[in-house]
């Protein structure tokens, strides 16, 4: 099989469309149907079906999908490392990263990157997991840091630490004149919270059905984990963020933890890759030093 022939059939698969495709390939409609019909010859099956106006993958094309973006994959990293001998820390590392760990981490960790290899350039994509993975699987981005899930065939983590979920309020909040808050009286404020679908929202949520209480009156939700603290402090409202966030000149709100039982959720934040993937040097020592703030904020 043509190496170009696996590219041009990702792209086909993606938009399931021949015309669509070939603007963007900037190829003619019978050149990627050659395409087709030569991966199809060599693969003994049929890798398209038509569906009204467009086409799908066959159970056979889904297969080739899963090689061909393998493939790729191994191309990649083949070049990268063939690049990289010799050239010691340097290069471009492509890196996703959830908001706690790109307030917390990313900083300290990048600094000392730099000073060390003044020749290293660092992308990053600030989201949460579920923008995060597909670009992982994509290769779009070479790392993934963030919370632990479930294990993926093909990916390995390594552990950097535990982070630590808490209520938080404003320091001046009157949930703070009661001797020793319940998860009841948490019933009588508001709230700003992520939506639900977000994994500390849901444990939340869950914590408060399991105990048979009302779930949090939200009048805030915000998917920007950055601007919480400030949310926090100039609403009033309480709120469910990383302990991280409450230490002194952190995030520059007075902000204090509610201790309530069975209110703190304990997450791994963990640096997430491809296991059969090429990490360069510079990627491998990125991963040590967020591995070493990380042991020395969250630790």
């Amino acid at each position: 099989m043509d190496l170009r022939d696996l590219q041009y059939f990702e792209v086909i698969a993606e938009l399931e469309h021949m015309g669509r495709a070939a603007e963007r390939l900037h190829r003619t409609q019978p050149a990627l149907t050659s395409c087709v019909r030569r991966l199809e010859e060599a693969c003994g099956a049929a890798l398209f079906e038509k569906t009204g106006r467009g086409i799908t993958l066959t159970t056979a094309g889904h297969a080739l999908l899963k090689w061909a973006q393998r493939t790729r994959f191994d191309v990649e990293s083949a070049r990268r490392e063939i690049r990289d001998i010799g050239r010691g820390l340097k290069g471009t590392i492509n890196v996703g990263i959830v908001p706690t760990a790109a307030q917390f981490l990313l900083p300290p960790a990048a600094r000392e990157l730099m000073a060390e290899a003044p020749g290293i350039t660092l992308r990053t994509t600030v989201g949460l997991g579920d923008i995060l993975t597909p670009l992982l699987h994509a290769g779009e981005i070479d790392l993934m840091v963030g919370t632990e899930g479930s294990k993926e065939p093909g990916f390995t983590s390594q552990f950097l630490a535990e982070d630590l979920i808490v209520v938080a309020a404003n320091s001046t909040h009157e949930i703070f004149r009661k001797p020793k808050p319940t998860l009841k009286d948490l019933r009588g404020y508001r709230w700003v919270l992520q939506p639900p679908g977000a994994p500390t929202r849901d444990w939340l949520d869950q914590t408060f059905d399991r105990h048979r209480q009302p779930r949090p009156v939200v009048q805030v939700e915000s998917t920007m984990l950055l601007m919480l603290p400030s949310l926090i402090n100039e609403t009033g409202l309480l709120s469910f963020i990383s302990r991280l966030h409450l230490q002194e000149g952190r995030s520059g709100a007075a902000l204090r933890e509610v201790q309530i039982k069975n209110t703190t959720m304990r997450r791994r934040m963990v640096v997430t890759y491809r296991e059969s993937g090429y990490v360069s040097p510079a990627a491998q020592r990125l991963i040590g030093l967020l591995a070493k703030h990380a042991a020395a904020t969250l630790g």
